[in-house]
């Protein structure tokens, strides 16, 4: 990510040519509804969710922030200033400085490397910011795209 932003951009606290990131806030919740709430985003993460999951994961997302410096931050396309969903990571083992990468795009920004270049940023980002010692990513065994982005 680069770290110098343009003053158009400044709401985002790293960016790089497509995508800017910033931090969850309780205000956020329109954004955190139109993605968790999406049945094709969380189809294979556990979904469909109802408003007092989607609530519980934004809070927790904030949480993440405040104890651990992490979470899957929203991102959002500079271009236009649309969600394009989030991207960055949860703690996986604390006492190894382990974080868990992972995304959620919402259906209109699928195939156009959105994906690929949030987590790459993001990875950039976390190396050059924390202790972090390893990265890992999972995904659902049927979802190729995930599949070949952490391939």
């Amino acid at each position: 990510m680069d770290s110098t932003q343009s003053l158009n951009n400044s709401r985002y606290f790293s960016q790089t040519k497509r995508v800017g990131f910033r931090l969850w806030t309780e205000d956020d919740f329109h954004l955190a509804f139109n993605l968790w709430g999406n049945t094709a985003v969380t189809k294979l993460i556990g979904g469909p969710f109802n408003v007092e999951q989607i609530q519980e994961r934004l809070s927790r997302e904030i949480q993440n922030m405040n104890t651990f410096s992490i979470q899957y931050w929203p991102i959002f396309f500079l271009e236009t200033g649309e969600h394009i969903g989030c991207c960055g990571f949860r703690p996986y083992n604390k006492e190894t400085d382990t974080y868990e990468l992972g995304f959620h795009l919402l259906p209109q920004f699928w195939k156009q490397g959105f994906a690929r270049e949030a987590a790459n940023a993001a990875i950039s980002y976390i190396f050059r910011n924390s202790n972090v010692r390893k990265i890992i990513a999972g995904h659902h065994p049927i979802n190729e795209a995930s599949h070949r982005l952490i391939k």
